[in-house]
């Protein structure tokens, strides 16, 4: 009993410290609705604390924060996909909507997160895991639960596709 409200309390606390982090990585999931973000983040929040005893202190909680709102987001797209009549789906492959953004004083940024944000959602999620978060290839696979080579893969189609938008915006 002591070992678990142990393991509750580190889990507690690496919570508070990853909380904008976290809530950030839900918005970019949900592609910026923040209803779903809100509540990605929520669930995400009350499965660690549940699930605190699996938590290996000394390993990085952020990947295995990060792992449990892959897997709570995949969950629920394929739930909504089933209420909706249309069967069971991939839930990387299943389209979520557009990120509303605005207001950024760099208009150039600001077009770069709009043409992220229109990014397959896979291909999204990749680029915000490595290129946002700093996570390592290896990390972004653990978490997306996918091979290597795949994250690779997507973060190539993601980089081609922004090269052509960036070259189409120069002329």
């Amino acid at each position: 009993m002591f070992l678990k409200k142990r393991q509750q309390a580190i889990v507690r606390q690496e919570l508070t410290g990853l909380r904008e982090r976290l809530w950030r990585f839900c918005m970019m999931r949900t592609n910026g609705n923040k209803p779903d973000a809100d509540d990605l983040f929520q669930a995400t929040a009350l499965r660690a604390l549940e699930k605190a005893h699996q938590f290996e202190p000394g390993s990085r909680f952020d990947n295995w924060a990060f792992t449990i709102a892959v897997s709570i987001w995949r969950n629920e797209l394929r739930s909504r996909s089933i209420r909706l009549g249309q069967g069971v789906e991939d839930a990387d492959e299943i389209n979520t909507g557009t990120d509303g953004r605005g207001g950024e004083t760099n208009i150039f940024a600001s077009e770069v997160l709009t043409r992220i944000a229109a990014l397959p959602d896979a291909q999204r999620m990749t680029v915000m895991l490595v290129y946002v978060e700093g996570n390592s290839y290896r990390e972004a696979a653990d978490i997306l639960d996918i091979p290597i080579g795949t994250v690779m893969s997507r973060l190539a189609t993601a980089r081609q596709a922004l090269k052509a938008w960036a070259q189409e915006s120069e002329l």
